[in-house]
């Protein structure tokens, strides 16, 4: 089996109205010094094979296809 985590996040530039607001809330919550929120998501995924060349390229294309929008998001894989 292999485990891989896929991390989303939005490209420099793209506006995080979410990541805004969670920096306001931690401003108002009293958390001094923040200066800039980004949010993203993460994707744990398990697949049952032992090629790890396959599973990459399996990974890969669950990314392009489905798991980030790659016109405003960039993603990254971890085989852990």
């Amino acid at each position: 089996m292999i485990r891989a985590r896929i991390t989303v996040t939005l490209k420099n530039g793209v506006l995080d109205p979410q990541g805004k607001a969670i920096e306001g809330a931690l401003g108002a919550l009293g958390f001094e010094g923040v200066g800039s929120v980004r949010q993203g998501k993460v994707f744990d995924v398990e697949i049952q094979s032992s090629d790890r060349v396959k599973a990459e390229a399996d990974l890969k294309a669950m990314c392009e296809k489905l798991l980030a929008n790659t016109v405003i998001e960039n993603y990254s894989i971890a085989i852990i």
